[in-house]
């Protein structure tokens, strides 16, 4: 039993000896490797300086046809003639569809033949006025009647004529509503007639930017219907009032389109140049730690290490950010030109830390990027 208890003392003594053990040697490892430093992080970096900036606004807009109209008979009819291909541009005045008029026609005609009637007899007791054979009041009621008769010439003639439905205005043509031998009661749509050179954007903005706003700036539109493609126009018209539920204000700006690419009812991103251009330090905004307490750099400063010898070193600097563009944002203040800041593994560093500059991979840095097909 005392062996036992001996050889239990003396093993428990053991594993207690080696963990204290690995314990001291960890700490000392530990004590050596921060001793001796961390080692220098590689970081891409590029030189702050002076950029030409235009200052832009973005908006969301939507396509509106200058003149645009859905087609429709003012008067019922059967469709006897359709004079019009889907989509095909037109010019005003262009017949489109022909209603049934035959019944009006020969309507048209007798009232014609009643008109002339009551003109001839008009000029008759003119005549005879003359050398007292007729009364005034004849003379009068004859006048009435060949006036009367005109009038509903011209009704039944413009009765005749809306049977034809023509053009409005030049433009292109949709897709046709309507077949041969249908009925159409008034309204029915026929066909929407659109045109297309130029168009409307109509966007919102808020009303704080509204001073930036004028009748006449210059305007770009893009669509991601066409990639690549840029629609030059102008603000036409500011609305009168603003909308008191978003504080927004609707501005019209007249687009050209001579391709007719663009269509009405389509949403497209109008880009509106505020002011003049400004000459504003710029960076990649991967180079921007954006945090709720402030925007942050690392700037790269020389110093001397212990040993003597020159080393870059990563300090943390608070910046204030303007408007971006593209793969770059703009910098207020915290910044001078010529700085040197670290634009890819900031999240390695801490304020004096040593760094390795290798900028063989530098993050994008384009005002205005494009999609590349690979």
């Amino acid at each position: 039993m005392i062996r036992r208890m001996v050889l239990m003392l003396v093993l428990t003594g053991i594993v207690f000896g080696g963990i204290f053990g690995f314990q001291a040697f960890k700490s000392k490892m530990i004590r050596k490797y921060m001793s001796a430093g961390q080692p220098p992080q590689t970081v891409s970096t590029i030189k702050v300086g002076y950029e030409q900036w235009q200052t832009e606004e973005r908006a969301v807009a939507t396509l509106v046809a200058v003149r645009g109209a859905d087609l429709a008979p003012e008067v019922a009819g059967i469709v006897q003639a359709i004079r019009f291909q889907s989509g095909e541009q037109v010019k005003a005045g262009t017949p489109l569809v022909q209603l049934n008029a035959d019944a009006d026609a020969a309507r048209l005609k007798s009232l014609e033949a009643a008109a002339a009637l009551a003109a001839s007899t008009y000029r008759r007791d003119a005549e005879q006025f003359k050398v007292k054979a007729v009364s005034q009041a004849a003379l009068d009621a004859d006048a009435a009647a060949e006036k009367s008769a005109k009038a509903q010439v011209e009704e039944q003639q413009a009765l005749v004529a809306k049977k034809l439905i023509r053009a409005p205005f030049a433009g292109r043509v949709g897709i046709r509503a309507v077949d041969l031998g249908q009925y159409l009661s008034p309204g029915t749509k026929i066909v929407t007639l659109q045109a297309l050179d130029p168009v409307f954007a109509d966007f919102l903005v808020p009303q704080t930017a509204l001073a930036h706003y004028s009748v006449g700036q210059k305007v770009v539109v893009t669509s991601s219907s066409y990639p690549g493609e840029r629609f030059a126009g102008h603000v036409a018209a500011l609305d009168a009032k603003v909308d008191a539920a978003t504080r927004n204000v609707k501005v019209r700006a007249t687009v050209r389109n001579p391709k007719r690419l663009l269509l009405p009812g389509m949403f497209a991103t109008v880009e509106t140049a505020l002011g003049g251009p400004q000459r504003l330090l710029t960076l990649p905004q991967t180079a921007i730690s954006f945090n709720p307490y402030g925007n942050t750099v690392f700037v790269l400063e020389d110093k001397k290490g212990a040993d003597g010898k020159a080393e870059l070193v990563a300090q943390q600097k608070f910046v204030t950010t303007g408007a971006t563009r593209g793969d770059q944002v703009a910098v207020l203040s915290g910044l001078a030109e010529g700085e040197i800041v670290v634009t890819s593994g900031q999240i390695k560093l801490r304020s004096g830390a040593q760094v390795l500059v290798n900028n063989d991979i530098q993050p994008a840095n384009d005002a205005a990027p494009r999609p590349v097909d690979q």
